[in-house]
This record gives structure tokens, sequence and C-alpha cells, in this order.
């Protein structure tokens, strides 16, 4: 129950975190077509889980604080963070092959995803 709770808050704090700088730099970003929001986000997140993985590694924190921090924290600011770190989790375990069906699966299937949701739901 502590562990559940803790990713709760974790998550409820990264998405309050999500929202709040993806508003302000999409209100300062507003005449461009680029999405700089989603891709600033990602790119933090991602930059974030590589600091915490090399942390974790090291021994640097316990396993509540890698709750709260990487399913919570990271989980509600970006997923894409997660993805990032098991692919490159993948390519050091040395399948690269499986790392890049996984990227482009989980890329492919992704926008497939969306695009059929979209259809299902009608025309808008």
């Amino acid at each position: 129950m502590k562990e559940i709770l803790l990713v709760g808050l974790g998550g409820f704090l990264g998405a309050i975190g999500r929202y709040k700088l993806g508003g302000y730099i999409l209100h300062q970003t507003a005449g461009w077509r680029y999405p700089i929001s989603t891709f600033t986000i990602n790119i933090v997140g991602c930059f974030l889980m590589g600091i915490l993985a090399g942390l974790a590694e090291k021994g640097r924190f316990g396993q509540e604080l890698r709750m709260f921090v990487v399913p919570g924290l990271l989980g509600g600011f970006t997923t894409f963070s997660a993805f990032a770190y098991e692919g490159i989790f993948l390519i050091r375990a040395g399948h690269a092959q499986i790392a890049l069906a996984y990227m482009v699966a989980s890329v492919s299937c992704g926008l497939a995803g969306v695009w059929f949701g979209m259809k299902l739901a009608g025309p808008s």
C-alpha cells in the first residue's frame, strides 16, 4: 500500500508539473507549428530519467524514493522517459535488435492506435 501511495503522490506532482510547464511553453510559443511543448517535456523527462538511472545504478537512493520518482513523478510527467530508458537498457544489455524492434513498434503502433481510435470515434 505504501508503494501505491508513493507512486500516486509522485504521479500527481508529475502531472501537475507537466501541465504547468507545458502551458508555460505553449504560451511562449503560441505561433509555432512545431509541438515544442510536448517535445521539451519529453526531452526534460528523458534527461531526468538518465540522471536517476545513473544514480540508481550507483545505489544512491532506496526503493521508496525510486518508486516516488521513476514511475510516480516521471511517469506523471512523461512516459516517454520510460520508453527511452527501456530502449537504452536493451541496447546496453546487448539486445540492439530487440531495442530497435521495440522502438519502431512502439512509435508506429502508438500512432496507429491514435489514428484508429479517432476513426472509431467518428468524424469531427
